[in-house]
């Protein structure tokens, strides 16, 4: 499915704080809010995806926080697109859009830890898992990298 096109869809800079309520509404709604805020929200590029009903109101659908280390390593987490917006496409812009991001800055390859149920999204991208299954809380996850340009 795509994005309708009378709902244009704009990816733009946020603030970490903005993206706290999706991240919890999505990927940890059974825990406290703090759970989905990281020591590290100050230090990361946050993005989000809206969508526009008309010129005068926008929705934030999905949202990403990239973090860039010294070694020239991006990693992105928190990465959550609400779940009537999901399987639009919407998700995969912005995680373009971010991994575009990653390479502007010099990183030379990118990561995530990926929930075992959407490595398939993440392969449609060029992303390898490595190493073993593990788990935060039940949920199985998966190392996933790809090297960037």
């Amino acid at each position: 499915m795509s994005i309708p096109k009378k709902q244009p869809l704009t990816v733009r800079a946020i603030s970490a704080s903005e993206t706290y309520a999706l991240r919890h509404a999505v990927l940890w709604p059974q825990k406290p809010m703090s759970y989905v805020r990281l020591p590290e929200d100050a230090a990361g590029q946050h993005f989000g995806a809206f969508v526009s009903s008309d010129e005068a109101s926008e929705e934030l659908v999905s949202i990403i926080s990239l973090f860039i280390d010294g070694n020239g390593d991006a990693r992105f987490r928190k990465f959550a697109t609400a779940t009537s917006w999901q399987g639009k496409g919407i998700g995969s812009a912005l995680l373009a859009y971010t991994i575009e991001a990653a390479a502007k800055t010099g990183a030379r390859s990118i990561w995530c830890d990926a929930r075992q149920s959407a490595l398939p999204f993440y392969e449609r991208f060029g992303m390898n898992s490595e190493g073993e299954v593990f788990f935060k809380g039940e949920v199985p996850y998966l190392r996933m990298s790809k090297g960037l340009p």
